[in-house]
């Protein structure tokens, strides 16, 4: 029978642990955003400052400063008051979090309302920091910059939607261009047309004629602002979309046009899966949808692309220094993963160069991309060695396709997870969701397989050991796939080792052999 120790005994029994041996990337921080909205106000407080930044702690408040400025010209008092509330508790966090470096932003209701100068300097008493109140051309090119940082391809029209204005900038590969501010915020657009969709409707029209002028027929429209990630997460659950991450979320702009259509003139509280959208976000949705769908009568482009990150993420990255904004952030992220979560990540750092070279041998071709992502899959290979070894495989899956990355597409992130789920499980399919399948053509799922039984002899031959497959070879030697061992390696190969070659070999339509030879 189990002794149950009392409380004292089992504390003293646990060694306390060296804060000394807590991995963390390298770098100052963390580092904070107090975001200032006209519908909430949120603070988010990153790791540090890096290419691909990770929230620490995100924590947002409906204050709701926008309403009514339309009418008065005035932040309400109980706004007021809800608002700088939430700035005392976020300051205290950020002393008890010892964050290194806040950054405050202000937006459309600060600058807009008469008493807007007044809540600034509130703002800075309580805080001791200073408040950036940013323009309406500040806020379209940090948004762009956003996109940016999380979509380094971007080419299109990006578009943050909040409570108090509605910013369109142009982007491209090489930076953002000259933006547009429109005062179409979901609550300035919703007082101005007094709860009334149809005369919100006129005003929308109206107010986005001006938009014409960056129309780009086929391009990529770039959706940024709370409201639009709930209008876009309602539609994933009603079409049955089998990945539920916003970020990279991608509509046929057709469809949302319709189904903008939709929201904006049903009561919101009919909608099926409308549970699925906070309580806080419905009465806006409406006036989003609606937004949304004139957007794309007017700028007619080809598809609507979410993305998670704006104007916060954006502010960060101008602060990056030009090197480390030309970083490749999914693989700044991967590589951190496999820092923290690797049993070795040295080892995680040579899959890499060693499954190019099966790829080579095996005659799988691959595009710079394809090349891209199986490298991040290197990086993540290992992140899940702590799971129990029957559920490494689902684990090491759901992790991936739903971690926070940035720099990919949800194809890509459906390689990386069939990749790793391959890695473990073996190339099988039965314990696969067929709905994870659905992201991927053919090609690129024939990829994530080839990988997987590439890693999967990788790690019995090195044990996740660094300094080991450097020193084997895999080569094409007529219809052989042949490793070569160093004389010191050569019983590795036993039965286990030889299995999992001839599975990665007959891949390529191959036989598997081992040689030793010269190290």
């Amino acid at each position: 029978m189990t002794q149950i120790l009392p409380e004292a005994a089992i504390v003293a029994a646990v060694a306390e642990p060296d804060p000394a041996a807590y991995r963390r990337p390298s770098g100052s921080g963390p580092v904070a955003v107090v975001d200032i909205g006209s519908n909430s106000v949120r603070l988010v407080v990153y790791e540090r400052l890096a290419r691909s930044p990770t929230p620490l702690f995100n924590e947002k408040v409906f204050a709701g400063l926008g309403r009514g400025i339309e009418t008065t010209g005035r932040i309400a008092d109980e706004a007021l008051a809800r608002a700088l509330g939430a700035v005392r508790r976020y300051a205290l966090l950020l002393r008890q979090m010892a964050v290194t470096d806040t950054y405050i932003l202000a937006t459309s209701a600060a600058r807009d309302a008469d008493n807007g100068p007044g809540f600034i300097s509130a703002v800075e008493e309580i805080t001791g920091l200073p408040v950036h109140v940013l323009s309406g051309e500040d806020e379209a090119r940090l948004s762009a910059l956003g996109v940016i940082s999380a979509i380094p391809e971007a080419e299109g029209i990006v578009g943050d939607l909040g409570g108090g204005s509605l910013e369109l900038v142009p982007v491209k590969t090489s930076g953002p261009g000259r933006g547009l501010s429109f005062p179409l915020g979901g609550l300035r657009l919703e007082e101005a047309a007094g709860g009334s969709i149809a005369k919100a409707e006129s005003i929308v029209a109206a107010t986005l004629a001006d938009a014409a002028r960056l129309t780009q027929p086929g391009a990529t429209f770039y959706a940024v602002g709370g409201t639009w990630r709930s209008l876009a997460r309602l539609h994933m659950v009603e079409s049955g979309y089998p990945l539920r991450v916003m970020h990279g979320y991608a509509i046929r702009a057709a469809e949302a046009l319709e189904f903008s259509r939709m929201v904006a003139r049903r009561d919101v509280e009919t909608i099926d899966s409308i549970d699925v959208v906070s309580e806080s976000r419905r009465d806006l949705l409406g006036y989003g949808a609606l937004v949304l769908e004139h957007v794309i009568r007017v700028l007619r482009p080809r598809q609507i692309v979410v993305s998670a990150l704006g104007v916060r993420e954006g502010h960060l990255f101008e602060r990056l220094s030009p090197e480390e904004r030309a970083l490749d952030p999914l693989l700044a992220a991967a590589a951190d993963l496999a820092y923290l979560r690797s049993r070795s990540p040295l080892h995680a750092f040579e899959l890499g160069p060693w499954t190019g070279e099966a790829f080579a041998a095996l005659g799988m071709e691959e595009t710079p991309e394809e090349v891209r992502l199986r490298i991040a899959s290197c990086l993540l290979s290992d992140i899940g060695w702590r799971a129990h070894p029957d559920y490494r495989g689902e684990q090491s899956l759901n992790i991936i396709a739903h971690g926070a990355f940035i720099g990919i597409d949800h194809p890509g992130r459906a390689y990386l997870a069939l990749s790793s789920f391959y890695r473990h499980v073996g190339l099988v399919d039965d314990a696969l969701s067929p709905r994870i399948r659905e992201l991927v053509p053919i090609r690129i799922k024939e990829r994530a397989r080839t990988l997987g039984a590439a890693l999967r002899l990788a790690y019995v031959i090195s044990a996740a050991t660094h300094g080991v497959i450097t020193r084997t070879r895999l080569a094409r030697q007529d219809k052989r796939l042949v490793l070569t061992l160093p004389p010191d390696l050569a019983d590795l190969a036993g039965e286990r080792l030889r299995k999992r070659l001839r599975q990665l070999a007959k891949i390529g339509g191959l036989t598997g052999t081992v040689e030793v030879g010269p190290a």
